[in-house]
């Protein structure tokens, strides 16, 4: 039994693989704040370096091998770009090819994009996909309209943080109160029994 005081296993899950992308970025600037707590736990998983299953079987050689990253996660924070009003292909095909290892476990995002909906509309369709898996999707987001701006003249992301990191706070506290409410609840009671 995990203890209460227990630091939360969070999965960082990068969702771009374009040539060019900024996800490393973003994803750079987030786990570096993310590590810095001692209440979590970091694993990230890039879409871009594992291949895509072939199909959605759940016996697909490349779920099988990424299933346990997943299901040992007790929450996840999704860095997902804005692609033409919605999410990248790539990572709906990573999402669909699972289904318990989301289930009963918060969901975070950071998202970013070149309008000034700044990956919001991603968010929102990731919220009903989640939603499906009867994962917890969190009120607050991180979001970078018009991403490009974020940079400053040296190149650096973010270029003015503090906005950034006290969003990013907040939606790990909202994260991690959920994620310790499920663990609590999922040690009475397993979900879906």
């Amino acid at each position: 039994m995990v203890s209460p005081a227990s630091p939360v296993k969070v999965v960082v899950v990068v969702a771009s693989v374009r040539g060019g992308r900024l996800a490393p970025d973003v994803a750079g600037w987030f786990t570096a704040l993310a590590g810095l707590r001692e209440d979590l736990v970091l694993d990230v998983v890039d879409v871009a370096d594992h291949e895509l299953p072939g199909s959605l079987d759940p016996q697909d050689p490349v779920a099988v091998a990424l299933r346990p990253r997943l299901a040992s996660a007790e929450a996840f924070v999704l860095i997902v770009p804005e692609y033409n009003r919605s999410v990248p292909g790539p990572f709906k095909t990573l999402v669909d090819s699972f289904q318990a290892e989301w289930e009963a476990k918060p969901v975070g995002f950071v998202s970013y994009g070149l309008s000034l909906a700044g990956g919001v509309r991603a968010v929102e369709h990731l919220r009903q996909i989640f939603a499906e898996f009867h994962a917890v999707g969190m009120k607050d987001a991180v979001l970078f309209p018009r991403i490009l701006e974020h940079y400053d003249a040296q190149g650096r992301f973010p270029a003015e943080p503090e906005g950034a990191q006290a969003a990013a706070k907040l939606m790990l506290d909202q994260l991690l109160w959920w994620a310790r409410a499920l663990r609590d609840a999922k040690s009475v009671h397993p979900y879906g029994s």
